[in-house]
Parts: C-alpha cells; structure tokens; sequence
C-alpha cells in the first residue's frame, strides 16, 4: 500500500491563502494556532478579536474574518502561555481542537496553518500537523462497516507562511511517521473479534504485501508446544476456538548496506484479556481489547521502517498474538512450566499473562542476537503491561534499561528522542529488589511468574516484570560483567497507549523512530 492510503484524509500543500480560498472548489476554514505567521491584516482582525472576547485566548473559538474581498471562517485554538514543564504535546492538542471544533462549525475543507518553528521547540510544525492528523483517524472498523463514515474530511490544506520550501519534506516525513501510527491504531483499536490472532495476521500480510519487509506467520499449536512452551500456556483455551487461536507474527527488514546495528521489538499482542482462571471481575475487564497495543506498536514501527527503509539499520519485529480466555483449557495458578531457556516457572496470577506470551520469543531473538552475532543488537519488549506503570507516570510511557543499555544512556537517549516529537517517556531502574521478587520460592522451582496482587498493589509493580522476562530468558546472563552482553530494554506503555474510548496513540512509535531513524 501507499503511504497515502494510510492517512486519514488527503493532505495538500497550500502555497497562497487567498487564491486557495477563491477557488470553486475552496476551503472554508482556516485553522490557527499559536505560533503561526499571518498575513498582516489577518493578524490585525484577529487582535480586534482578542479585544472583543478575551475567552479567545483560554479556549478554542470560532468567529468570521474578512481576508481581502472574503469572508473566512477562522478556527483559533490558543496554545497559551508555556510554562517550565509544558512540552511540545501542547501544540498537538491545540492543532487537534482546531480541527475538531472546525469540524462541529461544518467545515468541509479546512486550512491547517502550521506554527513555525521556535528555538524551545524546534519541531512546533510536525508536531502539530501529527496532532491534526490523529483527530482525524476514522476507526477500521468503521471505514469497513460504513464507507460513507470512512473520513470525517476529504482532504485537508496545509499552509506554512515564510517556511513553504520546507512543506514537501514536511509532509513527506509526517505522512511516512503517520502511517506507523495509522497501522498501530488498526491493530490495537480493534475489537477482540476484529482484530483476534487470525485476523491480525491478515492485517500484517496484506499490509506489509509489497514492500521490503519480510512477514511469517506461526499458528502450528505444535511449534508454540515446542518453542513457546509460556506463550502456549496461555493460548491453550483460546486455542480450542479456530477464530481465537494465537498466532506469532514475524517482521523483518534488511538494509541494502550492511547494517550498523539491529533493533529487535517484541511486543504484547493479548487480543482480548479476561484475566484467565484468575479473572478479572467486577467490571474492569472492559477495554481489556487494547491489551494488544504493545504488538500494535511493533507492527507501526515495523511500517515506518518499510517507508523510510534505512539504508544500515536490520530490523525485527515479533507480535505475540494471543487471547488470554477462561474455560475449561486455561492454565492456572500453581502450574510449573518450562521456559524455552530452561528456566523452571511456577504460575502465580494467570492474569500476568503479557510477560509469559512475549518470554519465548524474547528468548528465540536473544538466540538469533548470539547465533548470527548481529551488528549492535538492542532488544525491547513493548507492552501494555502493568497498571502500577498507570499509577507511577500517568500516561507516559515508561523506559527500563538492563545494565548493558544502561551503561549507554539508552534510557536517557530514549527520553529526549520522546521529548522532541511528542512521545515523552520516564525512566525508571531496574534493581537487585525487583530479580529478588521473581526468583522461585520453593525447591524446584527457578522464577516465580507473578504473586497474586494486583501490579497496582505490588510495590515496584511496574519494574518487576521486567527482571521476570530477563530471568525466565537468560538475558539475566547477558549484562555488564558476561563474555556476551546484549542491550536490552523494557517499556511498559499501559499509561500511554491510549485507553477506550479515546484513540489509541500508537506509542511510542514516534519516540523510536526518532531514536533509531532519525525521523527529525
């Protein structure tokens, strides 16, 4: 597919505000935020509004102007006066009201006029137009169910005063970025039927069809028996329902040159999550069918490696499709599997199901880093994983290094690549308490899964899983002082991925591809 088709609307470069708006066929609606650079007489009558109605600047407002020999109608969305701790999210949001509140006044061909760029926030412009471009995505199953609905705008205009050489790269980049997210929100915003493991699949095949990205599917209940004896665990009950049944996606991308290192992302891809055997009640299972968005996330990624298609960066993607259901089939508490590393783990909470369906494969990827000594390998897990990281950091992403990623600063690097485009990231550290927590408890045992809380209610709940999935895969033995180390890093996205009813965000595929891609 085209980076085209992947965006919610057409988006056109316009290089004259007044000539646009004479056209028949001409937008109606011009979009302003802070930031950008107006025609003279536009800025005089939109002070004249601020003397008129000073809520213009609290909140966003709809008014008519004239601009030459027309009337306009003007959608203003004041980014407001940035304090210490604002970030560049907040011309996102300003962008995002704009277009929505253009959308309430009946517009049909809406103008977005870009910020410009300023010292503190050097990509004000991308960000913006990212912004824009997420209040506007239609949900798959919408566009499928009712092609009448499928964009909410035909095509909208971008105008950027003073910068209009800069605008075709602009977009370019934006629309190549966008069409990571759009792939993300498809997957994780799909309903458990939509988007079971099966039709997942479909998805990625047909999406990755044409381009370099190389896509194989594993659904043989015998190969996950064999090779993911921790994911199968969980897919044994789903497993006896054929539309329910998991299924490995494997992404990759080679460079044309050889590469100068290799990023491997394993994400969660639980399609539904019930809690298993240790169910979750009460009422809080709703919106369990974004469990998948740490896979959806690998998937985006892996879409906006296919666009740019670096020339020295191999790339790797596994989503770990899998619905944790109930019944008479599901694994349960006290059971005592063993890992594809070898490790000896006793079930705790079926309901920490994300870490045993992303173990093994995690583990296959450490094996292929070591076989094939692959250039500068970085491993990852994505995840939608605990609600203690919802507690900790609200709805940031967090970024947990092991001691090989660490002694680089990954941590660090990561958060400031978030930080420029509008994906932040915290950080937070792995210690000894965390590797203490999950060693096995009893003789016979080597890792114990989860205790029988909630993460929410377990102190360092968040950070924990992270020191399971190196233990349960021998990445434990892969740090500072071993004759192998590999940098490894986990992110736990349960904060910012995006909960029902609001859009899934596609993190953090933004903070990423600028940390592994250079997108800005």
């Amino acid at each position: 597919m085209s980076v085209e088709s992947y965006l919610p609307c057409d988006v056109v470069p316009v290089e004259n505000l007044t000539a646009s708006l004479n056209q028949t066929d001409r937008y109606d609606t011009l979009c302003v935020i802070d930031g950008t650079a107006l025609p003279k007489e536009l800025v005089r009558q939109i002070d004249e509004q601020k003397k008129f109605d000073a809520g213009i600047t609290s909140e966003v407002s709809c008014f008519r102007l004239q601009l030459d020999k027309d009337t306009v109608r003007v959608v203003y969305n004041c980014v407001g006066e940035l304090t210490d701790f604002d970030d560049v999210r907040r011309y996102a949001e300003a962008a995002a009201g704009a277009l929505r509140r253009a959308l309430k006044a009946g517009s049909k061909y809406p103008v977005l006029l870009l910020p410009i760029p300023n010292e503190r926030f050097p990509n004000a412009s991308i960000v913006a137009l990212l912004g824009a471009l997420h209040e506007l995505y239609v949900p798959l199953q919408l566009r499928e169910d009712v092609p009448a609905r499928s964009h909410r705008f035909r095509k909208i205009g971008v105008y950027f005063e003073s910068h209009a050489h800069k605008l075709p790269d602009l977009l370019r980049m934006v629309q190549t970025v966008e069409a990571g997210r759009f792939v993300a929100r498809d997957i994780g915003g799909g309903d458990p039927e939509r988007m079971a493991p099966p039709r997942v699949a479909d998805y990625v095949l047909h999406a990755f069809k044409s381009g370099p990205v190389k896509v194989t599917v594993v659904d043989d209940p015998r190969v996950f028996e064999r090779d993911y004896p921790l994911y199968q665990a969980v897919n044994r009950a789903a497993g006896t329902v054929e539309r329910h049944r998991g299924r490995i996606i494997f992404l990759e991308y080679k460079p044309p040159n050889p590469a100068r290192k290799t990023v491997v992302l394993v994400g969660k891809g639980v399609t539904y999550d019930t809690g298993g055997a240790d169910i979750k009640a009460g009422g809080i299972m709703a919106g369990m069918s974004r469990d998948k968005c740490g896979a959806a996330a690998v998937a985006g990624f892996m879409k906006v490696v296919e666009q740019r298609q670096p020339a020295d960066v191999h790339a790797i993607g596994v989503l770990c499709m899998v619905r944790n259901s109930v019944g008479e089939e599901c694994y349960v508490s006290d059971e005592m599997l063993t890992s594809r590393a070898g490790v000896r783990v006793r079930v705790g909470n079926t309901d920490a199901e994300g870490r045993m369906a992303m173990a093994d494969a995690l583990c296959q990827m450490k094996e292929r880093v070591l076989a094939e000594g692959l250039p500068d390998p970085h491993l990852y897990t994505i995840a939608t994983l605990t609600g203690h990281a919802v507690l900790a950091v609200g709805n940031s992403a967090i970024v947990m290094d092991n001691g090989p990623a660490r002694a680089v600063d990954h941590g660090l690097q990561l958060q400031r690549a978030g930080e420029a485009v509008g994906d932040p990231f915290e950080i937070s550290v792995l210690r000894r308490e965390d590797f203490d927590f999950h060693k096995g408890k009893c003789y016979g045992e080597d890792v114990l899964q989860a205790n029988n809380l909630p993460s929410s209610r377990t102190p360092r709940g968040h950070q924990g899983p992270a020191a399971f999935l190196m233990l349960a895969t021998g990445l434990d033995k892969c740090g500072l002082g071993s004759s192998h180390p590999i940098k490894y890093s986990h992110l736990d996205i349960a904060g910012s991925a995006g909960d029902v009813p609001d859009t899934p965000t596609g993190s953090p595929i933004l903070a990423l591809a600028q940390a592994h891609l250079n997108i800005v």
